[in-house]
């Protein structure tokens, strides 16, 4: 069987499995099950009022844009990447990712409800500004694609059009752009402001980081089985994809950061994006494009990007649905 094309009632057994890793990534997004109320943020309001104007003003434009972000990869997920896939094993995840996206845009909702933010106003915000559009339209661009009546998603050129959403939508979009914003927040924490915020951000980086191995296996397995995809030409054309996605967030970075908090400034950020990048690109087989160094070095105790490697070798202990008290 074939992983990528439009899937018949003979796909619908998940043994014998062809794609265990699949399996392996569903069992453990139910273990890191998680509900966004579980999390009390009283002290985190307190943190905000106290804040200077540029930092609530940094923490509402990423809000502005993490709460439809998660649903844009939502749909990118069901229009572009589950009606693609014949395993049911694969579908088996995408059905929890997709909870889990979901489940992330009601956690960001709950943090709009709680603190006092004008909510109209941050809805807006992705709407109004340029540099916000832009990286959806970013994404939308592939995703739409995906939904056009011309695509054959079995030729060459329909696989090719499915992994350049994938890039978009998984690569940039989740595994830089997300990782980011989650930098930014976990900033606060690192100067004991919003820790319990920073707690269902590392919950939400959890996820991610599962998400991301999925979409990396994908790609790789896809690229497995369709040997003449891999062409020079299409490699430095998936290259450019992230590229350009990279760019969008550098001048994203600079509308938010228009002067510097916590230490932090769009310069600082932008290297943290570079650095990931090379790492997502390595993660692909291509080349590092930046080779630039860590400048948050902390972030390795949230979320270290080498260990999505190995990511089994270290199960998560510390926060599992059932999980029994020592």
């Amino acid at each position: 069987m074939a992983l990528i094309g439009k899937a018949s009632p003979e796909d619908s057994n998940l043994h014998p499995s062809q794609y265990p890793w699949a399996r392996e990534l569903y069992d453990q997004a139910v273990a890191n099950t998680w509900y966004p109320h579980e999390i009390t943020l009283k002290e985190d309001l307190q943190d905000f009022e106290n804040m200077t104007e540029d930092e609530q003003k940094a923490v509402r434009f990423i809000m502005a844009f993490f709460n439809p972000a998660e649903l844009i990869v939502n749909r990118s997920l069901a229009l572009g990447v589950y009606p693609y896939i014949k395993s049911a094993e694969c579908h088996l995840y995408l059905v929890k990712q997709m909870w889990e996206e979901a489940n992330h845009c009601v956690a960001f909702e709950y943090v709009l409800e709680t603190f006092p933010f004008d909510r109209d106003e941050i809805y807006n915000v992705h709407l109004e500004t340029p540099s916000m559009k832009a990286k959806e339209d970013f994404i939308n661009k592939y995703m739409m694609r995906m939904t056009e009546a011309s695509l054959d998603i079995d030729s060459a050129e329909g696989k090719k059009d499915f992994i350049r959403n994938l890039v978009a939508t998984n690569i940039v979009m989740e595994g830089i752009w997300f990782y980011s914003g989650f930098m930014v927040m976990l900033s606060f924490r690192q100067r004991n402001k919003l820790r319990n915020f920073g707690s269902m951000i590392n919950w939400v980086i959890r996820d991610e980081s599962l998400h991301l191995k999925f979409g990396m296996n994908l790609i790789m397995s896809i690229l497995e089985e369709n040997e003449d995809l891999l062409t020079e030409e299409f490699a430095n054309e998936i290259r450019d994809i992230v590229i350009e996605g990279v760019n969008l967030e550098i001048e994203y970075n600079k509308d938010l950061f228009p002067n510097g908090i916590l230490g932090l400034n769009a310069d600082y950020v932008n290297q943290y994006v570079q650095y990931v990048t090379d790492r997502r690109l390595e993660e692909l087989g291509l080349e590092s494009y930046y080779n630039v160094s860590n400048p948050a070095k902390w972030m390795t105790t949230a979320t270290d990007v080498y260990e999505l490697v190995n990511f089994f070798e270290s199960q998560n202990t510390s926060y599992e649905v059932n999980a029994k008290a020592e």
